[in-house]
């Protein structure tokens, strides 16, 4: 299919173009022009970046060893030219310069805007997709016949539209709706995966298609090579990764990125030219990766799986068995919950109602016969969470027990690149300069609008002893790590039996939870004849280059007698001293405004550093549950504010002018007494 398509695509556009101009075509060619690199300088002289105060840069600190553990900052999701995609958004940043930039150095995208991180990362890694590996490798050789050299120019000729033909042609033809299907639940579809014999290059001859798959594997082999070469524990953890990428309808994703540890990687990176499911994925893995080798892999983007992440189906059609879920439990301990395309943690209407579910959000949810590009009940963290409650009820264990990071997707060779300031799009020159970030495509569906839907992306925090491989691989896969919507809060979550409420006061807080309790991503068993809630100690501290704190609130969620599950959401502590009103279980607005025309904060309410203990009124011993924590921020500029003032413009209408970023704790399970 695949080969058919990347021969018909150079003649399509040949024959095509006079008679697209003419119907409608100048459409097509304004979208190339208006994303293109060589129109690129145009576009950016119309910004003035002098209108935007930056922060100045700050050096890296190290942090000694500390039994308690420090907070480390990284990026599990960035994509360099490597990854197809992003050589047709015209990225021609390397593997070496993501290295470059993570720690420190400045760098200049497609587009021509400058990206710089606040301060450095302490972990990162590069997750280009698998399924690009060796299909480039030939490239430059001279003695390719036509059909490989139309196979090159497709895959490295910077071209929004060559991006959207393929991908259209890609998708699977339209479905005709089942108005029968349950709304908002996945309906199961049976898919076969391409193989890397799908593409010319690979199939001239009977001798090709192994050397293509020797090519992906010399291309693997230089991602390993490198990220040994730019580990230096105690100031950059690297990390050997991948992204494993089985497409769906709709610019839907069923992603996951595939993160390494160990100095005995597997010779070939396993991607869905060879495996068509996750269960196929985790078992080739745990087969090649052994010895000194360890993995775990991190969905992302659930909340456009179009319901598939948390239903029992795989995406080539089959059903989880009990060995799938064990090896979902084994090794994926983690889920990206927020990045660049958006947030899936809640969404309105879709078993949530709390307000702060409207973050990061443009999904609508489901109507009758929909089955893509809307909000399915499974498609979102709080609601997988739930369903594990479920499954341990009904299996006698959790394989949905998984603690959230963030990270940024991006397409720019930028790790870490997660600031409101510094955005300049994910996706090269088809969303940088800032006045293609502010335009808006008639007739493209919300949720391929950059300026509605794509938000600065997030950051991964790790509480862990040192900075090194083995202390920050540890650390995720015990889930004792949280996500951000960008900004570096510090948060700290813990339940015991062995600490009382008064733990806020004492001076060596930290220690008393680690010694009575357990942090983030574990779980608290019962203890005998208890009937008490446990209690809960959280503290955080504002990213001092953001925003003070303004509240930190509780989510739980529980499954009942009768095997329901319900979720609730609680203001637990208000900055500047203000009360929780009672009835709503909300904080009062504090006051924190911005001035749009600066973006500077007005006032001075929030908190620098906040904490409390809680006990839960409504605990119940026989309750399996699970809490987790967010903190939210005061209100900041949104990324396209920052570009409105760039442009000497009003902010867009449409869109909000502030946000309130805020972080996500990994959570705390509570068994049930038996």
């Amino acid at each position: 299919m695949l080969k058919k398509i990347l021969l018909g695509i150079l003649i399509l556009i040949a024959l095509s173009a006079s008679a697209l101009w003419f119907a409608g075509g100048g459409e097509v060619y304004e979208l190339f022009r208006a994303t293109s690199v060589s129109t690129a300088p145009a576009d950016y002289a119309l910004q003035d970046d002098s209108r935007v105060t930056l922060p100045t840069p700050q050096p890296y600190i190290k942090q000694p060893y500390n039994a308690f553990k420090n907070v480390y900052w990284g990026d599990l999701h960035v994509h360099t030219e490597e990854s197809f995609d992003a050589v047709l958004f015209g990225t021609t940043l390397t593997i070496e310069d993501a290295y470059r930039f993570a720690q420190g150095e400045s760098l200049r995208n497609a587009g021509g805007e400058l990206m710089q991180l606040s301060r450095p990362l302490d972990f990162m890694a590069i997750t280009d997709h698998a399924e690009s590996f060796g299909l480039r490798t030939r490239c430059g050789n001279n003695d390719l016949s036509l059909k490989e050299s139309l196979n090159c120019w497709l895959m490295e000729t910077p071209n929004v539209v060559t991006f959207l033909l393929l991908k259209a042609v890609a998708n699977e033809p339209t479905i005709v709706p089942n108005t029968d299907n349950a709304v908002g639940v996945y309906r199961n579809r049976f898919r076969t995966h391409p193989t890397q014999a799908n593409f010319p290059i690979c199939t001239v001859d009977e001798t090709d298609l192994e050397r293509c798959y020797r090519d992906s594997n010399s291309d693997w082999a230089k991602y390993k090579s490198l990220a040994d070469k730019y580990n230096q524990p105690g100031t950059l953890t690297v990390f050997s990764a991948y992204e494993y990428s089985p497409p769906l309808p709709d610019s839907g994703k069923h992603h996951r990125n595939v993160i390494f540890n160990g100095a005995d990687l597997p010779r070939h990176a396993t991607s869905y030219f060879d495996v068509g499911n996750a269960i196929e994925l985790w078992r080739t893995l745990e087969k090649n990766c052994s010895g000194k080798c360890d993995f775990l892999t991190i969905p992302h983007n659930m909340n456009k799986g179009w319901g598939l992440f948390y239903s029992e189906n795989t995406w080539d059609g089959e059903i989880y068995d009990e060995e799938g879920w064990r090896l979902r439990q084994r090794r994926e301990p983690l889920a990206e919950i927020y990045q660049v395309k958006g947030s899936s943690e809640c969404a309105l209407g879709v078993g949530a109602a709390d307000e702060e579910c409207g973050f990061g959000q443009v999904l609508e949810p489901c109507q009758p016969g929909q089955e893509s590009g809307c909000a399915f009940t499974t498609s979102f963290t709080r609601q997988g969470l739930k369903i594990g409650l479920k499954m341990q009820t009904d299996m006698g264990f959790n394989p949905f027990a998984f603690g959230l990071i963030g990270s940024t997707d991006t397409h720019n060779a930028s790790p870490g690149d997660a600031e409101e300031w510094d955005f300049v799009g994910k996706v090269a020159a088809a969303s940088s300069p800032a006045a293609r970030r502010l335009t808006e495509w008639p007739g493209r569906k919300p949720y391929e609008s950059i300026l509605q839907f794509h938000t600065g992306g997030g950051l991964t925090g790790v509480w862990a002893e040192e900075n090194t491989r083995d202390a920050i691989f540890s650390s995720m896969q015990r889930r004792e790590a949280y996500a951000t919507s960008g900004p570096r809060i510090a948060l700290r979550f813990f339940a015991g039996w062995g600490f009382n409420e008064d733990i806020v006061d004492k001076p060596d807080a930290i220690a008393l939870a680690v010694s009575g309790g357990v942090p983030m991503g574990g779980v608290l068993m019962p203890e005998p004849e208890q009937t008490d809630s446990p209690t809960f100690f959280v503290w955080a501290t504002a990213d001092l280059m953001s925003a003070p704190l303004q509240r930190l609130q509780m989510i739980k969620g529980w499954i009942d007698t009768d095997g329901n599950t319900h979720e609730s959401v609680r203001d637990i502590s208000c900055s500047d001293g203000l009360p929780i009103d009672t009835v709503t279980l909300r904080c009062p607005d504090n006051g924190a405004s911005v001035n749009i025309a600066t973006c500077e904060g007005l006032g001075n309410s929030g908190a620098s550093q906040m904490s409390v203990s809680w006990k839960d009124p409504d605990y119940h011993p026989d309750q399996n549950a699970f809490y987790y924590v967010r903190a939210l921020q005061n209100p900041t500029c949104r990324w396209s504010t920052y570009d409105a003032l760039r442009l000497g413009q009003a902010p867009p209408a449409h869109v909000p002018a502030t946000i309130r970023e805020r972080a996500w704790s990994s959570p705390i399970w509570i068994e049930p007494a038996s």
